[in-house]
């Protein structure tokens, strides 16, 4: 059976995609799902924030800047446009959520129960779109990518979690053919 579209919101979209890119950059498969995972809170938050949704006060940034500091060097990575903050675990590299490592497994939980029965032909259609790519080239239009086949969802608040289609024809047309 092959699946051509899969109703879902945004947000275990761009996890997933950001997990493919990920793993596509090089990075380790748990690595992966932490980035991608956090890719997609970094982007949740942005959009919150431009919605009026998110109100960060200055007593918190303060707050959590301090507790920053405190902790050991974080270190960046830049994925899908983001500055991922990360640490270097006894596991691999994790990326932080609230100052913690995200635990892979919570993100394989995330997105097995998001995407149901879809989790495989959605992954590989987006693997085979990630290595239809050089890594510098993908690296430089993951994001753009992501725009051209995400969920179609309202404008503004209307839209702030909604579930749209995903079309897995939409990514297997974007794959770059070889020799491209």
């Amino acid at each position: 059976m092959t699946i051509d579209t899969v109703t879902i919101n945004r947000a275990p979209v761009l996890t997933l995609w950001g997990v493919v890119v990920a793993e596509a950059l090089g990075f380790e498969h748990d690595e992966a799902l932490t980035l991608g995972k956090a890719v997609a809170g970094l982007n949740a938050y942005s959009k919150g924030k431009a919605l009026g949704i998110f109100k960060p006060t200055p007593k918190d940034v303060k707050a959590r800047r301090a507790e920053k500091a405190k902790a050991e060097q974080p270190i960046q990575v830049d994925l899908m446009g983001r500055a991922v903050v990360a640490t270097q675990t006894a596991e691999g590299l994790r990326a932080l959520a609230k100052d913690k490592p995200i635990a892979p497994g919570s993100v394989e939980k995330y997105l097995a129960g998001k995407f149901k029965e879809s989790l495989g032909p959605v992954t590989e259609a987006m693997t085979q779109l990630a290595r239809s790519m050089e890594a510098e080239e993908l690296a430089e239009k993951a994001y753009r990518l992501y725009e051209q086949f995400r969920p179609g969802i309202p404008a503004g608040e209307a839209g702030w979690g909604a579930a749209g289609e995903l079309s897995l024809v939409r990514i297997r047309n974007l794959v770059k053919e070889p020799g491209a």
